[in-house]
């Protein structure tokens, strides 16, 4: 029997609904301080953080449960969206009383309170965080001819052998990521099929505009497709052969910064019309911020090949997201199905607003994901709170929580950290955006997550890690935790986001070792089956696209959840230990989704450093 608490608030007896609230919706609040404390009231405080003030509402007593005052309140506090705090205030008919907060009672000091999230009603396509998706880095992914850079922008070179590793050596100073492996739209097309077989039902593309480097985030042109990848006709057969098997496409909108070669800056010249370096007089002058014209401008981290923008130049915002052939409304009407907004926690809330309107005016059934790698709730970007999540911003976000919390655990951390990290999230956001998160394990940004997994540290300096491997021993361990993982981000709730080559076995460090070619013909044929069956077991069961979480166990090494829907229950359980555990099911009827096997009983074994997979119909 589960010892009371004074107030829990993932628990409905003490606080309803779960969770974020909608606005205009009723809040219930219960407390159950004990009898023998005294309290005689009870009221709960409310900080209003974007509206700036706190309001106190008392909490009548309702009665004794047991050796338990009660005292509940319903109320509707909420009409706008908001991020608030709230915290509990207990008191005798003498005056004497404490605070109570997350750390438990207290008679001074500021309070650690409980987060709510107001968030205002608003569609969330529900094909995106249902679906699987497909990270690529486009120069890496597939190349059919080996292409000619002569006369495009950059001083672009390309590698002869598609093995050969990423040139990583600073040219007088600087990486330039001038080499390039002529991987292209084309390429990408002629793989569909090995894509559905995956389970993918979202392409999302690293930039694949114009560009001077082979990652593209120093776009030079947002009107043109990157002629070493393809042209605009390519990108919209691409887009519609894909559709056709029931793949969409997401395309990363780089838009708080260009790149110092682009046609708006034209630091070198390259295009034949007037950039912000070149005059003052060019139209593109005042979407850059000068301290000194024309070598001294704001730029992303301090990289000069990266100027800032202004996103409240009203000449960009009317280019980018407001015009009538901006560029988000343009690719929208080329084909995709939506926007990955990198660095979003550098994007204006006004901007990000502005331009989810945009996308839902051109398309009402287009996503819109942020890059945001903390709690997307209550972030704090340049010090100010953002506002994400709150009905007209962001549809979801990339959830670096999720590979952070479940590598920790995987590595031999407890599942409750596991747990603890997921339920925050699911506590902070709105339903529909925790249930349209991209869950990873890996990105263009992080090292490879077979090479994490196989838990050794990585080598100091770039010379060691750009011919660093793991020995077989380290390799086999990787694998079997790869394994595990990938169940998890294909049953837990969200996108499951599958970075190019993970599911083929490539080991790599951070960038650029981590942006290697896909190795065709020589994948890890046994990982890519069961990368194919997880993606054919999210297709085929609607508990695991849309279910309902609910946890069986979160100790040590073992986890287990269940997603649930009326008809239908799918179960994964976790031993990340040295030995056999034991998992007690929610009621009979399971059958292992992977050999058929039925099971008895309401338990079921999980061997040591495995995942079982079961399914109830």
């Amino acid at each position: 029997m589960n010892t009371p608490s004074v107030f829990d608030s993932r628990d409905p007896r003490y606080k309803q609904p779960y969770g974020a609230l909608l606005c205009g919706k009723e809040w219930s609040l219960t407390c159950r301080p004990l009898s023998s404390e005294g309290f005689t009231h009870c009221s709960v405080v409310i900080r209003r953080e974007f509206a700036g003030h706190e309001m106190e509402a008392e909490m009548p007593f309702t009665g004794f449960q047991e050796d338990r005052a009660v005292f509940s309140l319903s109320l509707i506090p909420f009409q706008t969206p908001e991020l608030a705090w709230y915290w509990f205030r207990f008191w005798r008919d003498d005056g004497t009383g404490c605070l109570l907060d997350k750390t438990g009672y207290r008679s001074e000091g500021k309070p650690v309170p409980w987060q709510l999230t107001v968030y205002e009603e608003s569609r969330t396509p529900a094909w995106f965080g249902e679906g699987v998706t497909y990270q690529i880095f486009p120069d890496r992914y597939c190349r059919l001819d080996l292409p000619d850079p002569a006369g495009l922008i950059g001083e672009r070179w390309v590698h002869q052998d598609w093995d050969d590793l990423p040139a990583w050596r600073p040219e007088d100073g600087e990486v330039k990521n001038r080499d390039f492996f002529g991987g292209s739209l084309a390429g990408v097309a002629a793989h569909l099929d090995d894509l559905a077989a995956l389970g993918v039902t979202t392409l999302y593309f690293c930039p694949i505009f114009e560009s001077a480097s082979n990652h593209r985030y120093n776009t030079a042109d947002y009107t043109k497709i990157d002629p070493m990848l393809g042209t605009e006709a390519d990108f919209t057969r691409l887009c519609a052969k894909a559709r056709e098997k029931g793949i969409r496409v997401l395309l990363d909108g780089v838009f708080n910064h260009t790149g110092s070669q682009s046609v708006y800056f034209n630091a070198d010249g390259f295009y034949p019309t007037l950039g912000a370096a070149q005059s003052q007089d060019s139209p593109y002058y005042h979407w850059f911020q000068f301290s000194d014209w024309p070598g001294s401008y704001d730029a992303w981290w301090g990289i000069s090949t990266l100027p800032n923008v202004r996103e409240d130049c009203p000449d960009y915002v009317n280019y980018i997201i407001t015009g009538q052939d901006s560029i988000v409304k343009r690719w929208l009407r080329a084909g995709a199905s939506g926007w990955r907004l990198d660095v979003a926690d550098e994007l204006p809330d006004e901007f990000i607003e502005q331009l989810r309107a945009a996308v839902e005016e051109t398309d009402p059934d287009a996503m819109v994901i942020g890059e945001v790698w903390e709690d997307a709730s209550n972030k704090i970007s340049y010090s100010r709170r953002r506002k994400y999540l709150q009905g007209k911003e962001l549809h979801g976000v990339m959830n670096y929580p999720f590979r952070t919390a479940l590598l920790n655990y995987l590595l031999d951390g407890p599942a409750e950290d596991f747990k603890e990290a997921m339920e925050t999230i699911r506590e902070n956001y709105p339903p529909a955006a925790f249930y349209s998160a991209m869950n990873f394990l890996g990105t263009h940004d992080t090292p490879r997550v077979l090479t994490v997994l196989g838990g050794v540290p990585l080598p100091e300096g770039r010379d060691a890690q750009s011919t660093f491997h793991l020995s077989p021993v380290q390799r086999e361990a990787g694998l079997e935790r790869l394994h595990v993982a990938a169940a998890i981000l294909f049953t837990f709730p969200g996108s499951p986001m599958v970075y190019y080559g993970d599911e083929a076995g490539m080991e790599g460090a951070a960038d650029p070792f981590n942006r290697r070619t896909y190795p065709w013909g020589h994948e890890n044929q046994a990982l890519l089956a069961w990368f194919r069956r997880l993606g054919q077991l999210r297709k085929d069961r609607a508990s695991l696209r849309r279910g309902a979480l609910r946890w069986l166990e979160a100790q040590g090494p073992l986890l287990a959840y269940v997603r649930e829907t009326c008809d239908e229950a799918t179960a994964t359980l976790v031993n990340a230990g040295p030995e056999e555990r034991t998992v007690s099911l929610p009621g009979g009827g399971f059958r292992d989704l992977c050999t058929g096997e039925s099971l008895s009983g309401e338990t079921a074994s999980v061997p040591p450093y495995s995942v079982r997979l079961l399914g109830r119909d």
